[in-house]
């Protein structure tokens, strides 16, 4: 009788440890999971910031009629196509956070040349609406910056905890996917030649 008992034992302290770990793994994965979805909205939300400025500052720029056209139609239709995708907070795959990030590049390309074909304008470099949106628009794309860069701190703590062993077996029985970082824009990686 006692020789039958402590199999049912180990077998109980087993199951009890699985469970115990299996629940743990799943409220930490949950836990975390929630940490990237707050960082994703601090990142949409200085996105939005930046998005809502643009138009006060073509505003400001069309006041000067002769400032080139292009260049303006080129912000708008970027700030359109920028602010069209959307991403649900559920779904932060590499492809998803990849499209975001292109459309988002986009617009800050067209915003840089927007703000090198200023510098022909000197009248408009010394509107004081203008430099007040443009001191803004530097601040959010720093604020953009610290928001990207603390989303990726915490998908990089998530994805390495999704992929330690056991943590990965729970993971794929839970359904628990890995999540996208944001990368450095193409080109990045060379510095910008000045000329004199």
């Amino acid at each position: 009788m006692k020789k039958a008992i402590i199999p049912i034992l180990i077998i109980a302290v087993v199951g009890i440890f699985v469970y115990t770990k299996a629940v743990g793994t799943y409220n930490q994965f949950v836990k975390t999971e929630e940490n990237i979805k707050g960082q994703w909205a601090e990142v949409e939300t200085q996105y939005q910031r930046r998005s809502d400025l643009i138009p006060n500052l073509v505003n400001t720029v069309k006041g000067y009629a002769d400032f080139e056209q292009e260049t303006l139609e080129g912000v708008i239709n970027a700030r359109a196509k920028a602010t069209s995708v959307n991403i649900d907070a559920n779904n932060l795959s590499p492809d998803k956070i990849a499209q975001f990030q292109q459309a988002q590049d986009q617009l800050s390309g067209s915003l840089s040349r927007l703000l090198v074909t200023v510098e022909r304008y000197p009248n408009l470099k010394a509107n004081q609406n203008f430099l007040d949106l443009q001191a803004q628009l530097e601040g959010t794309e720093n604020r953009i910056s610290v928001a990207r860069r603390k989303f990726n701190q915490s998908v990089q703590a998530y994805n390495s905890n999704l992929r330690t062993f056991p943590n990965n077996l729970f993971a794929d029985w839970y359904g628990f996917d890995q999540k996208g970082y944001f990368e450095a824009t193409e080109g990045a990686e060379n510095a910008p030649s000045v000329e004199f």
